[in-house]
């Protein structure tokens, strides 16, 4: 029974690190999602990194994606910025590469 309560521990610990390593890699994908749709505003240095930490918060208002591209969709639009959902979508799937080759390799 103790190997069992072993493997249960380990299963458990595993899981928590996974999650912790999925926040990461999604703040770290919507930092750059961030910078990136500041620079298309034109904002300055700082503002951008305020931004950014928006983009971050943003998404923790649901599960999945769709908050942050509402986010920064309406923000694209607002500053004139015209992308389609795909080629939104698109961009957040390279930032998540480039998050993913940041944090992992």
């Amino acid at each position: 029974m103790a190997g069992f309560d072993e493997r249960k521990k380990s299963f458990e610990t595993k899981m928590v690190l996974d999650a912790e390593q999925e926040f990461k890699l999604q703040a770290r994908r919507n930092k750059l999602l961030g910078m990136w749709v500041a620079k298309k505003l034109g904002k300055s240095d700082e503002e951008a990194g305020k931004y950014a930490m928006a983009v971050i918060k943003a998404d923790m208002e649901e599960d999945g994606d769709d908050d942050v591209f509402r986010f920064i969709k309406q923000d694209l639009i607002a500053g004139g910025h015209n992308l389609s959902d795909t080629d939104i979508r698109e961009k957040m799937d390279v930032f998540l590469t480039e998050a993913r080759a940041q944090l992992f390799e």
